[in-house]
C-alpha cells in the first residue's frame, strides 16, 4: 500500500499547483517573412487554460488514495 500512499500525495501535489495556477503560457518563434537570404520571426505567446475543477477533482482523488493506503495498513 505504499505506493497508493505515494500517489495518492502525488495527485494531492498536482492538483494542488492545478488550482493554483488557472494558465500556463509558453512562447513560440515564428518566420513571419522571408525576402531571399533575409528572413524576419517573431514570438507568439500561447496560453492554455486550466480548469480549477480538474485541480479539485485530483485533490479529492489523491485524498482517497491517501485515506484508502492508511486504513489498508491497519
Amino acid at each position: 500500500m505504499k505506493g497508493a500512499l505515494i500517489l495518492g500525495i502525488l495527485l494531492v501535489a498536482i492538483g494542488a499547483t492545478f488550482v493554483g495556477y488557472d494558465h500556463y503560457t509558453y512562447t513560440t518563434r515564428e518566420q513571419v517573412l522571408q525576402i531571399g537570404p533575409l528572413t524576419a520571426t517573431a514570438e507568439k505567446k500561447h496560453t492554455v487554460a486550466l480548469p480549477p475543477a480538474l485541480g479539485w477533482l485530483l485533490v479529492g482523488g489523491g485524498a482517497c488514495l491517501i485515506a484508502f493506503a492508511l486504513i489498508r495498513k491497519h
